[in-house]
């Protein structure tokens, strides 16, 4: 539904050198998927965005949202939207501005109302529903600004740093209504900077770094991605016998150790080792996830 196809922007400012801010990109988002994009700061992912909604034209290449150049089908069809700074008038009040934003959408005047109302309420913002936006909280605005972004049942919508700002209940709250606004018919695109939540929420996420992207990991319905390449072990009586068994193993304080592994065989080999030589083993776990072990790998361990 939404389709890159090697796309670059380049920005020119009037003093300093051009900026390549994404290079030769290609990629398509499937109707009906949760897509993430995951990279590091500067990594392009913005510009990206913004491509998508037509805020800006490619310098090269093509953008295309259900065939269409993103620009015409937001004027067709309108995309659902969430910035990552969100800016609201300070002096309007909760309920006002989802009002004036509903009409500025074009919602009919009949159904605009109870709209406004139904997402005040799945934000739990009623009780602030008088309240001048200058006055909520940080993660209070980010519900209102969610709150928004719902207005029209659009086919695509973008969702920048979504949870940024709420607290764990709201996280969650989040969590669970994404599978909900899935449509067959419906793209949502997740930027974060949050690897679990992506891990979570997408089927695909692309890892972008210098205005490339670096790889697609898909998250969903399969194994795919590579074997994690560190542990941590929990073991006791352990400390003499870990840097023999696991070359390269590096204390994770009392009792825990963080080891490099080749893959899978090796891991076992050890810690059959470490049973042998009496250590007593509480827990093992990847010390990062699949998601995070790609992100490492495609962007650098110091990203």
């Amino acid at each position: 539904m939404i389709r890159f196809d090697d796309v670059g922007k380049t920005y020119a400012p009037l003093r300093g050198p051009r900026v390549r801010a994404v290079d030769g990109m290609t990629l398509d988002v499937d109707a009906g998927e949760v897509f993430g994009i995951a990279g590091p700061n500067g990594a392009g992912k913005t510009t990206m965005i913004a491509m998508m909604l037509g805020f800006l034209p490619p310098s090269a290449g093509r953008i295309t949202v259900d065939g269409l150049a993103p620009r015409a089908f937001v004027e067709r069809h309108g995309m659902g939207y969430l910035s990552e700074l969100i800016a609201i008038n300070p002096r309007w009040r909760a309920r006002e501005s989802l009002v004036r934003l509903a009409t500025l959408a074009g919602l009919a005047a009949g159904v605009l109302g109870a709209r406004v109302d139904e997402l005040l309420a799945l934000f739990g913002l009623e009780k602030h529903a008088h309240k001048r936006t200058k006055q909520l909280s940080k993660g209070t605005l980010q519900r209102l600004g969610l709150a928004q972004s719902l207005l029209r049942d659009e086919r695509v919508l973008i969702l920048d740093e979504p949870t940024h700002g709420l607290d764990p209940i709201w996280t969650q709250r989040f969590r669970e209504l994404v599978p909900r606004l899935r449509r067959a018919d419906r793209v949502i695109v997740v930027a974060s900077h949050n690897l679990d939540e992506l891990e979570r929420l997408a089927d695909r996420v692309a890892i972008v770094d210098r205005g490339r992207l670096q790889r697609i990991v898909r998250t969903r319905g399969t194994a795919s991605g590579p074997t994690p390449t560190r542990y941590r072990i929990a073991a006791q009586n352990a400390d003499s016998l870990m840097a023999a068994i696991f070359p390269g193993a590096v204390s994770a304080g009392t009792g825990e150790f963080d080891v490099p592994v080749a893959d899978l065989a090796v891991l076992n080999a050890g810690l059959r080792a470490l049973l042998a030589g009496g250590a007593l083993l509480v827990s093992v776990s990847p010390a990062y996830s699949s998601l995070e072990e790609q992100f490492r790998q495609a962007v650098g361990e110091g990203a």
